[in-house]
């Protein structure tokens, strides 16, 4: 078996690649500050400095009109799909508190991008399944209440169009997947990872990339 992982992400390193990945803007900065100045026992639920220019880099390279959001907190990735989106695009965002995501509204507006974004506070299962039922969303990114990913998942898969993508954020969780003994979160994860990779209907790629991320594309 070839062993990839030879290269430790230290501090130092970790610094280097955000000093080479397109840089995130002077809102965004904000927002990634004020959520770990507000809610620094929560903060960890924001997606990582780097995930923000993938994600952009992601609608863009899909030519993304209609995205979804499962889990928004205080709204970074939002943002960072917001602004990468054409005009007419949209983004759907998927949260459950007002309290969080009132940061996100602050920043969206800030950024120029609240028009493009329509925030549904309600359980994410809801709001998914009060959607049409046809193929008509072309990015995903899934990063909510773990113990459901396969159920919005399944809500997500069949509405995709072909040659959708869905981002799933954790799929490493802490690295707690690799514990026979894994319960609660991690145990979940486990399951959705095994659930993905069997799915005939998307063609999946695990990354190394924060706390893992795999991208799924409809077939």
């Amino acid at each position: 078996m070839s062993k990839g992982n030879s290269t430790k992400l230290t501090d130092e390193l970790y610094a280097y690649v955000l000093d080479h990945n397109p840089p995130v803007d002077a809102v965004q900065r904000k927002l990634i500050a004020t959520t770990w100045d507000r809610f620094p026992d929560a903060a960890g639920m924001q997606s990582a400095e780097e995930q923000g220019p993938l994600l952009a880099f992601l609608v863009r390279l899909t030519g993304a009109r209609h995205v979804v959001e499962v889990g928004t907190f205080t709204g970074f990735s939002a943002l960072s799909m917001a602004q990468a989106l054409p005009e007419g695009g949209r983004l759907i965002a998927c949260d459950v508190s007002e309290e969080w995501t009132a940061y996100g509204r602050e920043a969206w507006a800030e950024a120029g991008v609240a028009d493009r974004i329509e925030l549904r506070i309600a359980p994410a299962l809801e709001t998914l399944r009060a959607m049409p039922a046809e193929e008509h969303i072309d990015l995903a990114y899934l990063d909510a209440d773990k113990g459901n990913y396969i159920a919005y998942w399944e809500e997500l898969v069949p509405r995709m169009r072909r040659g959708g993508v869905i981002v799933t954020d954790n799929v490493l969780f802490h690295g707690e997947v690799v514990d026979p003994g894994a319960t609660g979160s991690a145990a979940a994860i486990k399951e959705f990872n095994v659930h993905v990779a069997g799915d005939g209907r998307m063609e999946s790629v695990m990354l190394a990339i924060s706390d893992g991320i795999t991208l799924s594309r409809k077939r």
